[in-house]
Parts: C-alpha cells; structure tokens; sequence
C-alpha cells in the first residue's frame, strides 16, 4: 500500500508570520495547554520579545492537562493556578525559531484562578531565557493595542474568557 503522506507539505508559519512548505512526515505533533488569569480588569501575559503570550506550553507524554498547566505557568509567572473552564481550542501549524521544528500544535486555553506562588519568580528554559522577561499584569482595555507573539486571535479569546 502506497503511503499517501509520502510528498505531502503543510504550510507552517514562524514568528514572522513567514510561511514555509514542510514535509509532513518532518511535522510533530504537540498538544498544548495555556492559562488565561484576569484580575481587577488586568490580564497576565508572559513577556514574549517586544510582545506578549499567554502562559503555558507543551505537554509532556507524562503530563496530564492539569499538570502542564500547573507546570507551565508556575515556570513562566511564578504563581500556582487552578484550571477552570476551558476558553478556546486552536490548531496551528508552526515552525519554532530556535529549534527550527515544525509542529502540528493543538492549543487549548483555560480560564485560571489564582491558588498560591509569588509572581515574577520565573524558571524559564534555556530557550525562553533568550526571549522571555518576567510576566506582566495588562489592562484589558489595552489588548487591542499590544503585540502578541502566538497563531492565534489573542484578542478574541481574552475577550471570550472575560464573558465567562
């Protein structure tokens, strides 16, 4: 039988919204999980470059949902958070900057209450250490006018998540 992925390219986008032909067979598949905290009509968002992202990232085969969201935004804030509803669901085809890997990412974004931790206590990777400052609490009144560095209508789920 003929394997029918065998010349098959997907395009991925990169943080430059560039966009590249990948082999699908170089694809990986990433399910990811990210954290949505509002309070007194802020926003927490990880400091991303010139920009900003939700807290939150990739599972690991041994993770469940909770305990990459657990993880994630203890890493990148420094607070513990509890997972709530569940806001938005995404899919991306993406090529990572510093790894050069393309990815099939499945994007999934919760509401959060906040349970312990202190904020700015960060433990960034070795590749967030090269793009990533200490989170930042934003207005939402001033979403549409900031930057963000991710495949999705950033705009658009905050504003989803502050209907719930």
């Amino acid at each position: 039988m003929k394997n029918n992925m065998a010349n098959k390219k997907i395009l991925c986008r990169d943080i430059n919204n560039n966009f590249k032909k990948v082999d699908v067979n170089k694809l990986k598949f990433r399910p990811s999980v990210y954290g949505i905290l509002i309070k007194n009509n802020k926003i927490l968002l990880s400091k991303q470059w010139d920009g900003y992202d939700f807290p939150g990232g990739g599972m690991k085969i041994d993770e469940t949902i909770d305990q990459t969201l657990a993880r994630e935004f203890l890493e990148e804030t420094g607070l513990k958070v509890k997972r709530r509803e569940v806001v938005a669901c995404e899919s991306s085809f993406y090529t990572i900057s510093f790894t050069k890997k393309s990815m099939n990412f499945i994007l999934i974004y919760y509401l959060c209450d906040k349970i312990g931790g202190k904020l700015g206590d960060v433990k960034f990777d070795k590749y967030e250490k090269r793009y990533t400052g200490k989170p930042e609490w934003i207005e939402l009144n001033k979403i549409n006018k900031i930057k963000f560095y991710n495949s999705v209508d950033s705009v658009k789920i905050i504003k989803q998540a502050v209907k719930l």
